[in-house]
């Protein structure tokens, strides 16, 4: 069977990618067809997160065995497409170079028979071109402004500036020159 894929940009315009790949085809095989549909090199560091079914982020399939133990982390080679999208679990996250976090929402469209011929995988449609730079994401909390509100005592900004002052450590319990 073919797995059909749309890989959306996390970006404010559209721009994605629909893909045709072979079931039994790797993450690691999906990796590289998303990278070339979208005119990336291949040379950075990716991951592909599962999801729920409103895409909020669960386990880490990385590109590479990053773990203390060489060859118990299970990497992107490991597994099969059909070992996690089907029917039901159609949605799967890709983060593309982790210092410019190229994201990308990637949906499982159709599963289909193979087209006699066809070679995979394959991009089959192109839509928007790729911005220069990654969007930036905001890592903040909704409520950073309430961040103090929290403390019983009421601190504030300069309650934790431990620097304020004369610059004397004896305050702290240790010398400045402690070590």
């Amino acid at each position: 069977m073919v797995y059909k894929f749309r890989a959306i940009l996390d970006a404010e315009e559209d721009i994605f990618r629909d893909i045709a790949i072979l079931e039994d085809d790797t993450l690691e095989d999906l990796h590289n067809a998303i990278f070339n549909a979208f005119g990336f090199d291949g040379m950075e560091v990716a991951s592909f997160y599962t999801c729920d079914e409103t895409w909020n982020q669960e386990d880490e399939i990385p590109l590479f065995d990053t773990g203390d133990i060489p060859g118990e982390q299970k990497t992107m080679s490991d597994y099969k497409l059909s070992d996690l999208l089907d029917e039901e679990n159609t949605k799967i996250i890709y983060v593309y170079d982790f210092i410019n976090m190229w994201t990308f929402l990637v949906e499982l469209a159709a599963i289909e028979e193979p087209v006699a011929g066809n070679f995979y995988p394959e991009t089959l449609f192109s839509h928007g071109e790729m911005p220069d730079e990654a969007i930036e994401k905001n890592f903040e909390a909704d409520n950073a402004d309430d961040f103090y509100d929290d403390f019983e005592d009421g601190l504030d900004d300069d309650d934790l500036d431990m620097f304020e002052g004369d610059g004397n450590f004896e305050d702290f319990g240790f010398e400045e020159n402690w070590n």
